[in-house]
């Protein structure tokens, strides 16, 4: 009996082709590119710098100097209220009063009125008004012409000279007599109000005080400025 005749071999699936992968690679950074990235790391590392420095040196510029706390009329002496510290930047066109001499500044006159946010400075405090403890101080009312018009400042030197009284008339010897004078310093002068009349505060001698608050209540009294020079 003849056997069954083998069954031939079953074909092998055909291998898929492989096709070559192309390799890619990030090209190399162009070394002018890490330069410019370099330099510029330098650029803003140098101008940190300079502005650092720059801001050293203004905080190194600014001093501390004396402001105006609140208005302060001419005259009037300084309290420790009237000042306070303030720091500015030095500036060699200014002359503020260094805040250290604070001390030495109370009790002085300013020659002019100090307003509130000013800097005080040696100029408001040079003319001065001579006023001390051995002065007294007379207000008197001076109408329009009787003293210079305009011209009156705190620290200026007069002279309070009698006028004659209403109805008075000298004669002989004493119609050829110099009038009678006081010497004065100008404290403070008002504003003029709607007649012109200001009111003027002098500091004065004690001996002249009482004779010059009488004749100024008797309206009596004319002033003359001496002059500034002298």
């Amino acid at each position: 009996m003849d056997s069954p005749a083998a069954a031939p071999p079953a074909p092998r699936p055909a291998t898929p082709t492989r096709h070559d992968i192309p390799i890619t690679s990030t090209p190399p950074v162009k070394r002018e590119r890490r330069w410019s990235v370099a330099a510029l790391c330098v650029v803003l590392a140098v101008l940190c710098a300079l502005g650092a420095a720059a801001a050293v040196t203004s905080a190194s510029d600014r001093v501390q100097v004396l402001a105006i706390a609140r208005d302060v009329p001419a005259g009037q002496a300084l309290t420790d209220a009237d000042l306070i510290v303030a720091e500015v930047s030095a500036d060699a066109a200014l002359t503020p009063v260094p805040a250290a001499q604070k001390a030495s500044m109370l009790g002085k006159r300013p020659a002019v009125d100090l307003r509130k946010g000013g800097l005080l400075t040696t100029s408001q405090l040079a003319a001065g008004t001579g006023l001390g403890d051995d002065k007294q101080q007379v207000g008197v009312q001076v109408k329009r012409g009787q003293a210079p018009a305009g011209t009156l400042a705190p620290g200026d030197k007069v002279l309070a000279v009698t006028t004659p009284a209403q109805g008075e008339q000298a004669t002989g010897k004493d119609a050829e007599a110099p009038p009678s004078t006081i010497a004065a310093v100008v404290v403070t002068v008002s504003r003029p109000d709607a007649s012109g009349t200001v009111v003027v505060n002098l500091a004065v001698a004690t001996t002249d005080g009482p004779l010059l608050a009488t004749r100024a209540a008797q309206g009596r009294i004319a002033l003359v400025r001496e002059p500034r020079s002298s």
